[in-house]
């Protein structure tokens, strides 16, 4: 996938991973739509903000219909509620899952024939080590990642025949918002969106961006007792 010339969509670039990655994007010589919930949020010199609420269907049908010129996609929008699946909350239980994956797979619905009408392009799903991984107070979001995980792993199927490359990015903390109540190492979010950047133009299907996402992949196929001393 090549970057220079391309036309990308990024969802959730008002802050965060998202405007990192759209302002990467930018400076790779990429046309960028950065989209939020409000617009108003969005201050991304050189980019056409567009409003766009990934759990909201005729929101993101809008959102095609004004950008029909995408050749890559990335799907960044996210949401933590740090709720637990048998104690939590289930609307946030809901929210969670509704953005991750629902939304994911909106936004793919919406756009792949965009995506294929302009030579197939790319779509970049941001994903988590809690894909592959839990920890208490996130099992929710964990859940939620794991579906997106496979989501990304279904699409790149069946969009491989138009010609669309999928992306899938792990990684563990980045210093955002959505961390900040966590007190672990954090990542620089903008060294992800160049990590992000890199992957896509060599054609990663999985972009690993750090020690933690190797780990957690690797932990897949460790017994669980060693993944969650806590269960000995």
């Amino acid at each position: 996938m090549k970057i220079e010339g391309s036309v990308a969509l990024v969802t959730g670039a008002n802050r965060g991973l998202g405007l990192h990655i759209a302002r990467e994007l930018l400076a790779r010589g990429a046309t960028v739509y950065a989209t939020a919930r409000d617009p108003r949020s969005v201050d991304l010199p050189g980019a056409t903000v567009l409003p766009l609420d990934v759990t909201d269907a005729a929101s993101v049908a809008a959102a095609a219909a004004a950008a029909g010129d995408v050749t890559l996609l990335v799907n960044n929008a996210g949401v933590a509620t740090f709720a637990n699946l048998v104690d939590g909350d289930l609307d946030d239980i809901r929210l969670e899952m509704e953005t991750h994956f629902f939304g994911t797979l909106r936004m793919v619905r919406a756009f792949a024939p965009i995506l294929a009408a302009n030579g197939g392009g790319a779509v970049v799903n941001l994903l988590s080590v809690l894909s592959w991984i839990t920890f208490l107070n996130a099992t929710s979001y964990a859940a939620a990642k794991a579906a997106e995980w496979s989501l990304t792993n279904g699409i790149r199927l069946e969009l491989a025949a138009q010609g669309t490359q999928v992306s899938g990015v792990h990684l563990g903390a980045a210093d955002t918002d959505m961390m900040s109540r966590w007190d672990v190492p954090k990542l620089d979010p903008a060294a992800v969106a160049t990590a992000v950047a890199d992957g896509v133009a060599r054609g990663d299907l999985e972009i690993l961006v750090d020690d933690a996402a190797t780990g957690a992949k690797q932990a897949l196929a460790a017994d669980l007792r060693t993944v969650y001393p806590q269960l000995s």
